[in-house]
């Protein structure tokens, strides 16, 4: 038998977007997160008696790495290596070999190196462990290392592979290190511990694939519970099993009233974020559905979203409506987004040509965040009010 936990895209200090709106305790509360939801990963780790933490790539954000995040996990790997718990690490393309490590790690702590290399474990039941893999050396890795794993056909004990890597029919642009299930599967191990793709996803059951997912949602494209997977079992049988760490959740939310007044508004808001606070800290891109034609103004949207922000200051498990969108039902089944096809949205050539002359406007690119992580639909949304607002010489 076999127990360890499998983590990827930590991205310690990773910078959030800036949010000046935001009370002091609930911005502390946001550059914290990460660390927050890691060290609960190491709590669960020491409770379940693991036998080893594999960490699948970007431990970091290398333009924002610090002293500070090096320490901390220093800290968490001395708590591992109190239990004999090993952790076997591969650095990605947020943390390359060559943005080198100024801290020393214990002596449970194994890293990959850039080429291919094999680590053999023994766990507390006897049972002999092979993990495979490699770290990237600059901070983009196109070329494909697949076939430097060894094949595990005719050996004993139980084989992982640790990649830090693209899967061919995902939908990014950032394709590090693309790899196809035949690519994995050939190689005949048990598992396969993957990073990168910031969403939880298994891609097979046999052998067991699995992305975790990062352990904390940074915007609103990473929605929703995020942590790591406690892996247990033998070479016949793995099961992996999520476990949420994340300190706090990104979420979007639709909710319908047939309240039109500030004061009816505020209150309907008030009563959902009542509702979901139990779930814990949490940052909403809320919309409401009007069941009416009524118009609300803006400076009426305005003054509800500030009452709203104002009252979660000193709440312990805070719901903070960040994008609060409020419309008319009619309008909200006659969208501008809804004349265009998921595949035309998510097509990137479409996207890029609609970019590429603003941000390739040396005046105006300096003040633009990265477009990669814009919402697409809310661009389009956002377009329309522009033109209706237009129409109402507004």
């Amino acid at each position: 038998m076999v127990k360890f936990i499998h983590c990827a895209d930590l991205h310690l200090d990773s910078p959030f977007k800036s949010r000046s709106y935001l009370s002091q305790s609930i911005f502390e509360d946001m550059q914290k997160s990460a660390y927050e939801s890691f060290e609960k990963i190491i709590d669960l780790a020491l409770n379940e008696e693991i036998d080893f933490m594999i960490i699948s790539g970007d431990l970091f954000d290398q333009q924002n790495r610090t002293l500070r995040a090096e320490v901390f996990l220093k800290k968490q790997f001395e708590r591992l290596a109190k239990e004999q718990i090993f952790v076997y690490i591969c650095h990605g393309n947020h943390d390359p070999l060559s943005a080198h490590v100024t801290t020393e790690w214990p002596d449970n702590v194994s890293v990959f190196s850039e080429n291919v290399e094999t680590y053999q474990t023994i766990t507390k039941n006897g049972e002999e462990i092979y993990l495979h893999g490699f770290s990237y050396q600059n901070d983009a890795s196109y070329e494909n290392k697949l076939d430097a794993y060894p094949s595990s056909q005719g050996q004993k004990g139980i084989h992982i592979g640790i990649l830090h890597g693209t899967y061919s029919k995902t939908n990014t642009q950032n394709r590090y290190t693309e790899f196809r299930l035949e690519d994995l599967n050939n190689k005949l191990y048990h598992y396969w511990a993957l990073g990168h793709i910031h969403e939880r996803q298994q891609l097979s059951d046999m052998p067991q694939i699995h992305y975790p997912g990062n352990i904390q949602g940074r915007h609103f494209k990473e929605l929703g519970e995020k942590g790591c997977l406690l892996v247990e079992g033998d070479h016949l049988n793995l099961h992996a099993q999520f476990v949420p760490t994340q300190f706090i959740r990104f979420e979007q939310e639709t909710i319908e009233t047939d309240k039109t007044t500030k004061q009816g508004l505020f209150d309907e808001i008030q009563n959902f974020k009542a509702k979901v606070r139990t779930n814990g800290k949490s940052i909403y891109q809320l919309n409401v559905i009007l069941n009416s034609d009524v118009k609300i103004s803006e400076q009426d949207i305005i003054q509800v979203h500030d009452m709203v922000s104002d009252y979660e200051e000193n709440e312990h498990h805070f719901v903070f409506i960040e994008d609060l969108n409020i419309r008319n039902k009619y309008e909200e089944q006659n969208t501008l987004v809804k004349e265009f096809s998921p595949e035309l949205i998510e097509d990137n050539t479409v996207y890029d040509q609609a970019m590429n002359d603003l941000y390739l406007n040396p005046k105006a690119s300096k003040y633009l965040e990265n477009y990669s992580d814009f919402d697409r639909r809310a661009l389009i949304e956002h377009a329309e009010e522009l033109l209706k607002s237009d129409m109402r010489g507004e």
